[in-house]
């Protein structure tokens, strides 16, 4: 049912790959960047963020970035830190963090499945932001980096992932975020075909993270497929870069909030109006929810735990996620934050900064209040998906990120 094919993938030598990959485009702001690139002139932040090596203050969206992206790309070929494999190859990645492992296997999808519907998505996109992807793919005629996929196990690709990394990996690196990253090259045509077949089996692939890169990628192979009078489907520029994951491998972390205002509340009539739907205790210290229906609330420098009065009995799974129960109950009622993808007055914290991150903003005086949550599932993940349904906004935060640079896929 999945097409997933090998590809000659443009690549670091193995000396230089621990300083060219980087991380994300969208997890770093342009200084963020600009400051854990200084100093490494080969590293792919040059090529995904590069503002960073044009004047500050500069458009991030503007064609002088996206043509000195494609210019430090081609730069890096020249001078042969990236390389181009000879024949198409699958690649296992796998990376290790905090002792938890978990093994991918690259290789290219089809964007028509994207459009099919085989390539499953949970979360809306915005234009601004795909359109940014979009020309940055077709600047640079290559996906720079992969998205991150998902599918249900499959213990035939599991015990295949086993054996094949039992050989040394191509790469072996720690990155500064104490990461470890694995890289085996799959040349063996038994094993590429044997791949190709079993993903054949997986009725269907789910966006996990990167679900704008996602829509740029499958936007560029359709535009180009309607712009090629002699199309005949083999094509580079019909498939996309991807990272296939089992479910079993992955852990989704907490993905919490943080409010402006108390929409002219003081913290006393705040926790008033949240009683009507939530019992609360304050407690000592900083407050991690250990279940579904727990909420960590911090304000005017004190944390509670609020548990829920009242489940929903939505057959829906959206509507029984606790981000929805917090938009419900107190987002909208209270704090009248109704459009998360838009109203100014919300933020969100990735769980991998820690509950330390939501006291500093509060703190800070930036914002008035913070909230922890509970992740969501790999299994409520996949069936809001298999539904056809839409997460709010900011509701998962994977991690480790991929890292980019270690493998690109051209479109020609």
């Amino acid at each position: 049912m999945a097409t997933f094919k090998p590809f000659q993938a443009v690549r670091p030598k193995s000396e230089y790959s621990h300083l060219v990959a980087s991380r994300p485009y969208d997890v770093l702001n342009s200084l963020e960047a600009k400051k854990e690139a200084e100093g490494n002139d080969i590293s792919f932040l040059r090529v995904v963020k590069p503002e960073i090596d044009l004047p500050v203050g500069i458009d991030p969206y503007s064609d002088a970035v996206y043509q000195q992206g494609a210019l430090k790309y081609s730069e890096l070929k020249e001078r042969k830190v990236l390389i181009q494999d000879s024949q198409p190859c699958f690649y296992i990645y796998r990376l290790t963090m905090k002792g938890r492992m978990q093994t991918g296997i690259t290789g290219c999808c089809s964007f028509e499945e994207y459009y099919d519907g085989k390539i499953k998505k949970h979360e809306l996109t915005r234009t601004v932001k795909e359109n940014d992807r979009v020309n940055h793919v077709e600047t640079m005629n290559a996906n720079a980096e992969p998205v991150f996929f998902s599918y249900r196990n499959n213990p035939e690709i599991s015990n295949l992932i086993e054996l094949i990394t039992q050989d040394k990996s191509e790469y072996d690196f720690v990155s500064d975020d104490d990461v470890r990253h694995e890289l085996w090259i799959v040349k063996d045509l038994i094993n590429i075909s044997l791949i190709e077949s079993l993903f054949r089996e997986v009725p269907a692939l789910y966006v996990a993270d990167g679900h704008h890169r996602t829509a740029a990628a499958a936007r560029v192979g359709k535009e180009r497929k309607e712009n090629n009078i002699n199309h005949d489907g083999s094509e580079e520029y019909n498939y996309f870069l991807a990272v296939l994951f089992s479910d079993k491998e992955l852990e989704i972390l907490d993905y919490n909030r943080v409010v402006r205002d108390l929409n002219g509340h003081t913290p006393e009539e705040f926790l008033e109006a949240l009683s009507e739907n939530f019992l609360i205790e304050q407690v000592p210290d900083r407050y991690k929810p250990k279940k579904k229906g727990e909420f960590g609330l911090f304000v005017d420098a004190k944390w509670f735990r609020l548990q829920a009065i009242s489940k929903i009995s939505s057959e829906s799974v959206v509507e029984n996620l606790d981000v929805s129960y917090l938009s419900d109950h107190v987002l909208e009622p209270v704090l009248g934050i109704t459009d998360l993808r838009k109203d100014e007055r919300i933020d969100f914290v990735g769980g991998i900064r820690g509950l330390k991150e939501l006291e500093m903003r509060v703190d800070s005086g930036e914002m008035a209040a913070a909230f922890s949550l509970f992740p969501v599932s790999m299994s409520e993940l996949l069936s809001i998906a298999d539904d056809g349904q839409i997460m709010p906004p900011k509701t998962t935060w994977f991690e480790p990120k991929l890292r980019s640079g270690l493998f690109i896929h051209e479109l020609v």
